[in-house]
């Protein structure tokens, strides 16, 4: 799958995914899936309707077989609680009752924390249809609600677990900015070489006639030039620009290339990854 790489490291830690009689085996490979996006490996399963193991949920975890084979299931949701320390039930509406009420952000934080200290946690996740039940959140410790908008508060359950998994995993970064992957590092283009640009373009223009009435030339230029200099260029982009303005220099729409165009290998000529036309005579359209 894309964004799979199996010789990185693997991150399995975190709270247990406990769900509540989940009903279809897709949901849950696809809660699966959203828990080894971000890390978390442990999943629990409560009276499942359709049993377990399951073929639905597998396809739909799209590999995230580490999950798959190590769910748990348990006949009531005592059983599966029992060996954790602490744990939040997940809910979408009011409940008035003792229990304190947490945002994502400072549930993932104190999930973090108690993680961080050797306890056991857990989240609980109720029913597709109905959610959890007034006497299961009762077992809960605290309650998380995420800000939804309040006249459409229904989430599908792989949703509400990627979103805790999402503030299961920012809450062990040290810096929220930091990006997995960065851009290739490139050089700004020097003036020189955009002033090259430019006139490479005019030049390509002023021999197709592009420049009429030739009067307001001048304009028409001061526009161009406006236009292609709103951002920094680098070296790479404007050797892009120019192997396009030599390509179109070389091959009209009457020879376009593969139909009677010059062959590359006999001429000498060649295109760069870059898009720079190096010519056999020596030059480089770039």
């Amino acid at each position: 799958m894309s964004g799979t790489n199996s010789e990185r490291e693997l991150l399995t830690e975190g709270p247990a995914i406990i769900l509540v009689e989940p009903q279809l085996g897709e949901n849950i490979g696809m809660v699966a899936r959203a828990m080894a996006n971000f890390g978390l490996s442990e999943l629990r399963l409560v009276n499942p309707r359709d049993g377990w193991p399951s073929d639905k949920a597998r396809s739909a975890a799209s590999k995230a077989d580490h999950v798959i084979d190590g769910t748990r299931v348990f006949e009531t949701l005592e059983e599966a609680i029992a060996d954790l320390n602490f744990v939040y039930a997940t809910t979408a509406r009011e409940r008035y009752g003792f229990k304190p009420v947490r945002s994502p952000v400072t549930a993932a934080a104190t999930l973090r924390q108690r993680f961080v200290s050797g306890e056991r946690t857990g989240i609980l996740f109720g029913r597709e249809k109905s959610g959890l039940s007034n006497e299961e959140v009762a077992l809960a410790d605290e309650l998380v609600t995420f800000p939804v908008n309040p006249a459409f508060a229904s989430l599908n359950i792989a949703q509400a677990v990627l979103l805790m998994s999402y503030e299961w995993m920012k809450s062990g970064m040290e810096d929220l900015t930091v990006t997995a992957f960065q851009p290739i590092e490139q050089r700004p283009a020097l003036k020189e070489e955009v002033l090259g640009l430019f006139e490479h373009i005019e030049e390509a223009l002023d021999a197709r006639g592009y420049f009429r009435p030739i009067a307001k030339k001048p304009k028409m230029v001061d526009n161009l030039r406006a236009v292609l200099s709103r951002r920094a260029f680098t070296a790479q982009e404007v050797g892009v620009l120019r192997g396009v303005i030599s390509s179109l220099d070389r091959f009209s729409r009457k020879r376009p290339r593969g139909s009677g165009a010059p062959d590359d290998s006999l001429s000498g000529d060649a295109v760069t990854d870059e898009g720079i036309v190096e010519r056999d005579d020596g030059r480089n359209d770039a």
